[in-house]
């Protein structure tokens, strides 16, 4: 069954994560089992007190969600050691209908490709080849294995030799003047019940007897060849088939194709299909991070529809989703942001109200369908609610979110007030994360009018740490700005205990001039009675881009 994964935007923030999580369990109780809540970012230290608190994991970490290599290559793998004989991969590849099939080790790595092609080329070769035709690379063992024979006299016989086939059916003259052409520890001498062809072969010690056609070796035969130390085998088969099998005693590793080329698992099947149909190569092994093989990839397999889906929560704008979200399909969008420029396919769930966090409208759900709410899931979302709306004390706050969150105080048996007290005293990001970190925690992509730029929050009791470290906060949102090419980067830092907010831009001189809040110092800026985002400085920085020259 293919997974659903709840999602929020990246850098999530603690309404983020909670809806998530929420979400998740209320499509889970609803009948969509393969929901998943998921996170395209790390948390920080107030989410992770919230989990540890109400005893949840955080969700799993998903840094990209577009169709990878793993999600469409064959996980059952078909394939021969090493030390198989070219009969055994061809008695596989005909019973599968394969054409080419992985040599694996016992460590699982891939030593090389068999094609049928090419293994049609060498147990079939062209006359022009000399005696290539009665050439066979093999030991006795693989010979008896191939053959369903028996070694009944064995000298050495794990030792692979170039062996020359010579077939026992002329008379014993011919026969004679033949074995004299060719060095008799070469010979492998095919022969039937022919028994002066069995007695001059093994006086004249050669390699092996292949007695076939299922012949009981004679004790007197078996005595002379030990003598002469001559092997023999037996063979159930006719003398003709015999001959022919013997060639597919060859090891795999002596016909393989070691040149291929492979993938691994994880890499995004955009990246990798231009390489893959450029190259002449049918299958393309699979590899995991540790050079293992997991699965082959076929051409065909780029023909496969990924079933990956997306609920996203907390936003709807593709530039704060997670990686690949315009590659796979989206089919529910539940958040209580300004309504941004994502398009999709088809008519999807689009639940996007004015109150004061998403949590909000993930625990009404539960209530409206009269579905029971875990005591975990209640106090998750009373953090997520009461995070973003601090306390209630947000200009975003509506009624809806006090009704919610004395419904949520009852289930989860936490008080609100006291939550959110040591919910923003678990973790100042002022005083525990370098500033590159402290300013992308909680930061937002935006697009206006073809204009790109980012805008970031951080929540704290006092600004004393801010006032400590703005030299080293600017200079990180600059850095963090030209790397992003953004045309400007804002970073608001929120007394939650004041209600109040310090602002911090950088980019676009002009734009920046336009900035008409009191100037405390360049690039720094006091916002009184402002402390949302979404609701208070996005619309006036998006008023401040419409009139700029």
């Amino acid at each position: 069954m293919s997974e659903i994964l709840v999602i929020g935007h990246r850098n999530p923030d603690t309404d983020a994560i909670c809806s998530a999580i929420g979400y998740a369990e209320f499509k889970r109780r609803t009948g969509m089992s393969e929901a998943v809540a998921g996170r395209c970012g790390d948390t920080n230290d107030r989410i992770d007190f919230v989990l540890n608190t109400f005893g949840v994991p955080a969700p799993k970490f998903v840094a990209d969600v577009s169709p990878k290599v793993a999600d469409v290559m064959q996980r059952r793998i078909l394939s021969v050691r090493p030390d198989a004989t070219a009969s055994e991969a061809l008695r596989l590849m005909d019973e599968k209908n394969l054409r080419i099939l992985p040599v694996m080790d016992e460590e699982l790595r891939c030593r090389g490709l068999l094609s049928l092609f090419k293994l049609s080329k060498f147990l079939f070769p062209s006359v022009n080849h000399g005696h290539s035709s009665r050439e066979v690379l093999a030991s006795l063992n693989s010979l008896a294995k191939t053959l369903d024979g028996e070694v009944v006299v064995g000298l050495d016989p794990d030792r692979e030799q170039e062996l020359i086939l010579m077939i026992g059916a002329m008379s014993l003259e011919s026969f004679a003047q033949r074995l004299e052409k060719y060095p008799p520890e070469k010979l492998a001498v095919v022969v039937g019940d022919r028994w002066d062809i069995q007695n001059i072969a093994i006086r004249e010690g050669v390699r092996v007897l292949i007695v076939t056609g299922g012949i009981q070796v004679e004790p007197k035969t078996i005595e002379s060849a030990q003598k002469k130390n001559v092997s023999v085998i037996t063979s159930p088969h006719d003398t003709a088939t015999t001959a022919a099998l013997c060639r597919a005693a060859v090891g795999v590793m002596h016909v393989v194709n070691e040149e291929f080329l492979c993938f691994r698992e994880n890499a995004p099947l955009a990246a990798v299909r231009e390489e893959a149909t450029a190259s002449g190569y049918l299958v393309f092994p699979v590899l995991d991070t540790t050079g293992q093989t997991v699965g082959i990839l076929s051409k065909t397999d780029f023909l496969k529809t990924v079933t990956r889906k997306l609920i996203l929560v907390d936003h709807n704008e593709l530039s704060q989703a997670v990686t690949g979200a315009d590659e796979v399909e989206i089919i529910e969008i539940i958040d209580h942001h300004r309504i941004g420029s994502l398009s999709t396919q088809q008519p999807i769930l689009f639940r996007n109200e004015p109150v004061g966090s998403t949590s909000t409208i993930v625990a009404d759900c539960f209530f409206r369908h009269n579905v029971e709410m875990p005591k975990e899931i209640a106090g998750l979302l009373l953090a997520g609610l009461v995070s973003d709306t601090l306390n209630l004390t947000s200009p975003t706050t509506t009624s809806r979110d006090a009704e919610i969150l004395k419904k949520l105080e009852t289930l989860s048996e936490v008080n609100a007030r006291e939550f959110t007290e040591k919910l923003f005293a678990s973790g100042s990001l002022l005083t525990l994360k370098p500033a590159p970190q402290a300013i992308t925690t909680d930061c937002k992509e935006y697009r206006e009018d073809g204009i790109a730029f980012s805008v970031a929050q951080i929540e704290e009791v006092g600004f004393d740490q801010f006032w400590k470290r703005k030299d080293e906060l600017l200079a990180a949102l600059e850095t963090y700005r030209e790397k992003c090419a953004y045309f400007f980067s804002a970073l608001l830092v929120t007394d939650v205990a004041t209600q109040c907010s310090l602002l911090l831009v950088v980019g676009n001189a002009a734009f920046v001039k336009r900035i008409d809040y009191p100037r405390l110092e360049s690039g720094i800026y006091e916002l009184r009675d402002v402390v949302s985002r979404k609701k208070q400085l996005l619309p006036y920085l998006t008023h401040c881009l419409e009139k700029r020259d």
